[in-house]
């Protein structure tokens, strides 16, 4: 079974947000200051990436705690400015530890062309994410954001934002990073399947097999 961040260390939480934010910005996910990533210290306080700075270049001592209202509790950094976007995803997800935030160039442009990731063309989109849908547009930094994402929360793990990026989620932060990767892997997919002019989608028995494969994955994993 994935292990949970709630109950580990916090040293050992704020060495996997610079890991995991240093991983990002190499694969090109948060250039320059953007993107931000989160975890779970307890059922009340978030560790959270802070505003304004590399993810390349983020230290440990640099994380912000805040409660889930949004407080900032402890950190000498002031924290990120989409904060409520975080906020929204663990008010609405009990089941969720972590959530990372960034900009993949090919899924956002997918976001930026008003298109989401619906389309189940490869059987990893099956068994990994399934559909990914597109959030309506809503400025940076504001609680439209939060707004916008809410719809789709509860039943999806990954939401690209119109115009942004994207937002994934999960049980531990490398099962969010996992997730992001996917959805870049799955949008750089489609591109080129629609490029070719050939893309075939799977039909509804293919799917129907691959949702008994998934829960049988599962099973397996855990």
């Amino acid at each position: 079974m994935i292990e949970e961040c709630i109950g580990r260390p916090e040293v050992e939480l704020r060495r996997e947000l610079v890991q995991f934010g240093r991983w990002l910005s190499r694969l090109g996910f948060m250039p320059g200051t953007s993107g931000n990533l989160s975890v779970r210290l307890d059922q009340e306080r978030l560790l959270v990436t802070p505003t304004g700075m590399s993810k390349y270049l983020m230290r440990a001592a640099d994380m912000v705690i805040v409660d889930l209202e949004g407080r900032q509790l402890a950190g000498s950094r002031k924290v990120t400015s989409e904060l409520s976007m975080h906020l929204a995803v663990y008010q609405m997800r009990a089941d969720v530890e972590a959530v990372v935030h960034s900009h993949p160039p090919i899924a956002t442009a997918f976001a930026c062309a008003g298109r989401a990731l619906d389309e189940m063309l490869c059987q990893e989109a099956v068994m990994t994410l399934g559909s990914v849908p597109l959030a309506q547009y809503a400025t940076t930094g504001t609680d439209e954001v939060a707004a916008s994402l809410r719809p789709f929360i509860p039943h999806h793990t990954a939401i690209l934002m119109a115009n942004h990026g994207a937002v994934a989620y999960g049980p531990t932060l490398l099962d969010a990073f996992l997730k992001m990767e996917t959805v870049e892997h799955l949008a750089h997919i489609r591109l080129v399947a629609h490029q070719l002019g050939s893309s075939q989608t799977l039909n509804d028995t293919q799917l129907e097999d691959l949702f008994r494969a998934k829960q049988k994955y599962i099973r397996n994993a855990t």
